[in-house]
This record gives C-alpha cells, sequence and structure tokens, in this order.
C-alpha cells in the first residue's frame, strides 16, 4: 500500500495548455452528453410511464418510471468498477471513449421499443433490460471523466473544476435535453408526442455518441497518469493489479464508507430538483410542453452558475465549510421553494422557483468531485472516485422513486419532495462533519 500511497511529484507542471484545455473540454462535454442521455428518460417520463407501465394511478406509473431510472443508477457502480479498473491501469482516455460512445447507442435502442399495447408485459422487461445496459456505460463515464479533468489543471482551479465538470457537465445535459424537448414537442405536438416524438428523444442518443468520439479521439492522458507510468517505468512506484479491491480493502474500507454521506446527499438533492423537476412542471403545475422546455432550459443555466460559483467557493474556504454551509441553505430553502412551487400557476413564478430549485440543488454537489479525488492517490483515482460517486448517487438516485410511491396522488407530491428534502440534507450534513478537510490534498 505504500507505493500507492506515492505522492505523484512534478506532475502539477508538467501539464500544457492546450492538454489542460482540451482535458476541461473532454470532461465537462463528456458528463454533459453522459446525462443528456440519461435527462431524456426523465423528460419523457410521463408518457414513457403510459406506454410502458400503465396504470390507473398517474403516480404509480410515475414511480415505475423512475424505478426504470433507479435500475440504471444501481448498474452504475459495476460500470465504475470495469472501466475504472481500465482507467487506473492503462488510462482515462480510452475508458471514456469507449464508455461514452456506448451510453449514446444505448440511449438511441430506447426509440426501437415496442410498447406494451405492441407486445403486452415483453415491453417494460426489454426496457429495464436495456436500462441495465446503459447504466453499465454510465458508471464508466464517471470514472474516467470525473479524473482527468481535475488532474490537469492547476490546484487553485481544481474546487471551480470540479463545479464546472459534475454540475456544468449536468446542466449543460439538461439544456442539450430541453432543446431536443423543445424541438420534439414542436415537430410532434399534442398526441403526436405519444407517439413518435418520444422515439426522436432517444435517436437523439446518437449526436452524444458521435460527439463523444470526435472529442476524445485526440486527448491525451492526464498528467498524473503520465507521471505515475513514468515513476512505474523507473520503479519508483508500483500499480496497483487490482485498484478496485483495494478501495474497498485497508485503509480506503473507511474512506469510501464516509464518502458515500456526501455523495448520496449530494445525489439525492440533485435528482430530488433537476431530475424530479421535469415531471413536477408537467404533474403539478400542467405546464405545456414548450413551456416547461424553456422553464427547463433557464433552470439548466441556472444549475452550471451555481456548480461553478460553489465549486470555486470551495477553493476558497475549504471543501468542509463548503459542505456545512450548502446543507443548511439546502435543507431549509428547498422545502420551502417546493411548495410555493406547487401553489401558484403564475408562469413568472413557476420560473423564479424553478430556478431557484436547480441552484439549490446542483450546489450540493459541486465540490463533491474534487473532493473524493482528494481522498484517494492517482493509482486507485479514477476507481475510488467512480465507486464513491456511483454507489452514492445510485442510492439517491432512487428518491424520486420512493417520493412518488409514498406520495399515493400527486397532489401530494410536493410535501413529500419537501420531507424527502429535508431528510437527505440531513444526512449530507452529517457527513459534512465527520470529513476531513482535504483541499490541497492530491497526490
Amino acid at each position: 500500500m505504500a507505493e500507492i500511497d506515492m505522492p505523484i511529484a512534478g506532475a502539477e507542471a508538467s501539464a500544457g495548455n492546450k492538454q489542460m484545455v482540451n482535458a476541461i473540454i473532454a470532461s465537462v462535454l463528456g458528463w454533459a452528453l453522459d446525462l443528456f442521455d440519461l435527462f431524456i428518460l426523465l423528460y419523457v417520463a410521463p408518457v414513457v410511464g403510459a406506454l410502458f407501465f400503465p396504470s390507473s394511478n398517474a403516480a404509480l406509473s410515475l414511480a415505475a418510471v423512475y424505478g426504470s431510472f433507479a435500475v440504471t443508477l444501481l448498474m452504475r457502480p459495476l460500470g465504475s468498477a470495469v472501466f475504472g479498473h481500465y482507467a487506473d491501469v492503462h488510462g482515462r482516455k480510452q475508458a471514456m471513449l469507449v464508455a461514452i460512445i456506448g451510453v449514446g447507442l444505448s440511449t438511441a435502442a430506447f426509440g426501437l421499443l415496442p410498447t406494451i399495447a405492441q407486445v403486452g408485459v415483453l415491453a417494460p422487461i426489454v426496457f429495464l433490460i436495456l436500462r441495465l445496459v446503459q447504466g453499465i456505460f454510465v458508471g464508466g463515464v464517471v470514472a474516467s471523466t470525473h479524473t482527468i479533468g481535475t488532474e490537469s489543471v492547476p490546484p487553485q482551479w481544481r474546487g471551480a473544476m470540479s463545479g464546472l465538470v459534475g454540475g456544468g457537465g449536468a446542466g449543460i445535459g439538461a439544456l442539450l435535453a430541453s432543446f431536443i424537448f423543445l424541438i420534439t414537442s414542436s415537430v410532434f405536438p399534442g398526441d403526436a408526442f405519444a407517439v413518435w416524438g418520444w422515439r426522436f428523444m432517444f435517436f437523439s442518443g446518437l449526436l452524444s455518441s458521435l460527439l463523444g468520439w470526435f472529442i476524445f479521439r485526440n486527448l491525451e492522458e492526464s498528467p498524473y497518469f503520465k507521471e505515475l507510468k513514468r515513476q512505474q517505468g523507473n520503479k519508483q512506484a508500483k500499480v496497483s493489479k487490482a485498484p478496485v479491491k483495494d478501495v474497498f480493502s485497508g485503509q480506503y474500507r473507511g474512506v469510501l464508507l464516509i464518502n458515500l454521506l456526501i455523495t448520496f446527499g449530494g445525489g439525492a438533492g440533485y435528482y430530488l430538483t433537476s431530475g424530479y423537476l421535469p415531471s413536477f412542471l408537467k404533474v403539478i403545475n400542467a405546464v405545456p410542453n414548450q413551456t416547461s422546455s424553456l422553464i427547463l432550459m433557464g433552470a439548466s443555466v441556472s444549475a452550471f452558475f451555481s456548480a461553478v460559483l460553489v465549486g470555486a467557493l470551495s477553493d476558497r474556504i475549504g471543501r468542509k465549510k463548503t459542505f456545512l454551509l450548502i446543507g443548511v441553505c439546502a435543507a431549509v430553502l428547498l422545502p420551502l421553494s417546493y411548495l410555493n412551487l406547487a401553489a401558484t400557476k403564475d408562469t413568472t413564478q413557476i420560473t423564479l422557483y424553478a430556478l431557484a430549485i436547480a441552484f439549490i440543488g446542483n450546489a450540493g454537489y459541486a465540490p463533491v468531485l474534487i473532493f473524493l479525488n482528494e481522498r484517494f492517490p492517482t493509482a486507485l483515482r479514477a476507481s475510488g472516485t467512480g465507486l464513491s460517486w456511483n454507489i452514492g448517487f445510485a442510492l439517491g438516485g432512487m428518491m424520486p422513486t420512493f417520493v412518488s410511491l409514498v406520495s399515493g396522488s400527486p397532489a401530494a407530491i410536493p410535501m413529500s419532495l419537501a420531507y424527502f428534502a429535508v431528510g437527505v440534507f440531513v444526512i449530507y450534513l452529517i457527513g459534512a462533519v465527520v470529513i476531513p478537510e482535504t483541499r490541497g490534498n492530491f497526490r
């Protein structure tokens, strides 16, 4: 274990400007394209629920769709184990390329699926199987995008980079999904969207595979990984042959478990805000599709700025203080925002509350990426970060399903969201109290 913990001396100075810019673009757009594919399902959740999981109760149908979303999240740790191992042993670039293309192709395949009216119970079964496949590739994207960017920028930018990749990438991904939703809603208005529009939403996943290949094919490895390989070549350091095993054993098992308090809280906060917002606007506020897409585009911009600003704040005051500050604000402000959003029919007020919810929800996990990076050495960073992120977000991603289940009816959803928001951010705050300060601990 001593060799694994060895600092990577001199790596910080070895990243050229071109490599740094390319790594930033690759990390941000890689994660954005990945979440773009996931957000497509959230934007068509009510339609998919009726076509694949029909129920006389709209809340139960919606819960089934979010359940299928949670299935993908539960497969993400497996994907991060497979691709994280490859990224730690062989490099971040190839792992990222294969994973992002796999996500795009599996997303496009949903547009070809027959509905329950066409093939009966086989439809939801095939739907769920495809979600499992998609989840493995999604987990692989995290293992690579969440390391190569922060490993390629100067220390004083790492918090901002964390927010730019984690939250900024999510905001861009949601913005792209909103834009596609706007186009398909215009081309297939009204009932036509339930026939063909949702299929074309999924077909747009092919764009992410194409863009991913174009972005990543000329990307260089991160300077930290290059330096690690150089030290291995000179026998100054020894690579872990089983990085995933090392993460689950010895000193890093405790690190992983404590990390989950933060990643669960941040992940649940994200999925209860940006993740639930498309359905909230449709089911609770009854906002038309085209108006909803414009509001969601604005929410994506709000999420982008929130993540970058809060990530940069963690560079100034530290990761721990940032987690504590955001946790308290979210536990108080999110419940109020949900209840006020549900109580209004005014489009301007709906927009403002949606912007606030997106801002708060994305602030919660803005520093999480760099915090996880700083908890593991270079030889284990992709595996450790990927597993910590994906296990926590998999658990957090199940919260929308539970919200829909416990609500019983659409009218009860806002209060359920308020209670769940308080609960998950209390857990988040417990994590913020027990974790050490990690700023500057990058090796």
